[in-house]
């Protein structure tokens, strides 16, 4: 059995008409569920760890992080960056990390280290690409040759 009404359909949305314009083609608009979500891919937010914060274990970035307090414990992202005020006693694994602050650890990238000028390293660094800048300290062995990602050898551009 159908029910049928006598009245006109009206369009959900009261910008459209139910007419087209003469000569005008007309697409169907595309049927999604009532249940189903939308969501525009988004990229990674950025993450800030401001002076006075104190972290103790392991942190895990997505994008791109600056770190300004202090930190015990292990560190790995996509793009790292160690503020002038950030002290740091931890292993740090990311693609890009630079250097302002004072680590006691070693530092791992499969792109770069940039070590800044009132940067202080006491540990290991491997990276294909490493800068140190001038007033720099850094206390440790580096290596630039391949660096390892997860089981992957990257290999130093030449």
């Amino acid at each position: 059995m159908a029910l049928y009404s006598k009245e006109l359909e009206k369009p959900a949305h009261p910008e459209q008409s139910a007419t087209p314009h003469p000569g005008t083609a007309q697409a169907a608009p595309p049927i999604t569920p009532l249940d189903q979500k939308i969501v525009a891919p988004q990229a990674p937010a950025a993450t800030y760890l401001d002076r006075g914060t104190t972290i103790s274990g392991k942190l895990h970035f997505e994008g791109t992080a600056r770190i300004d307090g202090n930190i015990d414990g292990e560190i790995d992202g996509k793009e790292i960056t160690i503020g002038e005020s950030a002290v740091a006693t931890a292993q740090i694994r990311a693609d890009s990390i630079v250097v302002s602050g004072k680590i006691k650890g070693d530092i791992t990238a499969t792109q770069k280290i940039e070590i800044r000028a009132t940067a202080k390293i006491i540990g290991d660094i491997a990276a294909p690409n490493v800068i140190v800048h001038d007033g720099a300290i850094f206390e440790g062995h580096c290596s630039m040759g391949q660096v390892s990602d997860g089981g992957h050898k990257i290999r130093a551009a030449s």
